[in-house]
């Protein structure tokens, strides 16, 4: 004669059942979505220029930026006229910013990676340098 009872505890048991695996599920995805968006290497390279600059700067994260400016011309800007090429950059490692900030104005090429989005630990750039090839 509980049957009705038995209904409700079962119906109770198997929603409990289907919302922990939709959270499983949701944190999986989450988690995925976190590390292909910020911690998967789209891509990897060198880019050879002469540094603009190269700083230290930030609110809450002090992170270490940069810019290289590329020989030749190129299309950066929309509309008649022509432009530099510049590639803005983040370093994560200490060294290789203090061997960026002795050398200002040389050329230099850099191995890159690029990611799919910037973290504000890391640096404000998708462009992290990780290594200094050659100095010229």
């Amino acid at each position: 004669m509980e049957t009705g009872n038995n209904t409700t505890g079962n119906f109770k048991k198997g929603f409990r059942k289907f919302l922990g695996w939709a959270l499983v599920l949701l944190l999986l995805f989450g988690g995925g979505f976190f590390y292909y968006k910020y911690y998967f290497v789209l891509g990897e390279g060198v880019k050879s220029g002469y540094l603009n600059y190269a700083v230290k700067k930030g609110y809450l994260f002090k992170t270490y930026e940069g810019k290289l400016i590329q020989e030749g011309f190129g299309s950066a800007r929309v509309g008649p006229g022509i432009s530099s090429n510049e590639f803005g950059f983040s370093v994560e490692n200490d060294s290789i910013f203090k061997i960026l900030e002795l050398n200002s104005g040389k050329f230099f090429d850099l191995h890159y990676k690029e990611y799919n989005g910037s973290l504000p630990w890391r640096g404000n750039t998708r462009y992290i340098v990780d290594q200094v090839i050659n100095i010229k």
